[in-house]
């Protein structure tokens, strides 16, 4: 049986070597029966690589794009999740969070003064001033200016005297119960005096909700 297998591969393959490229002219495509052996395997091989070839790029093909983008959906729908599921879990810390917030802006805006609280804070800002040991020259309170969320009250200070005095005239403002911030500050020697000069503006804030506008 072994030996009958091996004539007939043997067989097959000289027919193959026989066959020659001119051949090719002579084939009879309407009458494929009559082809030799090796034309008809090679013919059947063919057709199974096109069909092959040809699902994979019609079926195939448009499938694992599909798949590639259905796993890109995942990753990004599980990273969103994993997001979400954290701010699920913290919401308790959020909450409190958020009261705690509200707290503090309370705080915050009661160290604003009010416009009937206005003199008395420049009252306080002289007191400093003197207790300091400066000289004050001038103490000028500029129009208010309206930003988003709150006013704003520029005044325009001037003083004399040392200079541990002028850092100590700071100190006492900064340490001053209501919010106030001090800008653009300038010091200058008196050639009359040999006392310095200091200018410096303060800004102080009102809260507005809006309504004012």
């Amino acid at each position: 049986m072994a030996d009958l297998k091996n004539i007939d591969l043997k067989a097959a393959v000289a027919k193959l070597n026989e066959f020659q490229l001119d051949d090719l002219n002579n084939i009879d495509w309407e009458n494929m029966g009559s082809w030799p052996l090796p034309g008809k395997i090679f013919f059947c091989a063919l057709i199974f690589v096109a069909v092959l070839t040809g699902g994979y790029f019609l079926l195939v093909a448009d499938n694992m794009e599909t798949l590639q983008g259905e796993v890109q959906k995942e990753s990004t729908l599980k990273k969103d999740f994993e997001a979400k599921a954290f701010r699920v879990a913290n919401l308790d810390a959020y909450k409190a969070q958020m009261v705690e917030m509200q707290e503090s802006f309370g705080s915050l805006l009661k160290q604003l003064p009010r416009d009937t609280e206005v003199p008395g804070l420049i009252d306080d800002i002289s007191a400093a001033a003197l207790g300091a040991g400066l000289k004050l020259n001038a103490i000028d309170p500029q129009p208010m200016t309206q930003t988003e969320f709150y006013k704003e009250l520029p005044i325009n200070i001037e003083v004399t005297g040392g200079y541990h005095e002028m850092g100590a005239f700071v100190s006492s403002v900064a340490a001053l119960p209501r919010i106030v911030t001090l800008h653009d500050f300038t010091i200058q020697k008196s050639r009359d005096s040999g006392m310095l000069s200091m200018k410096i503006l303060a800004k102080t804030y009102q809260y507005s909700d809006g309504g004012d506008q």
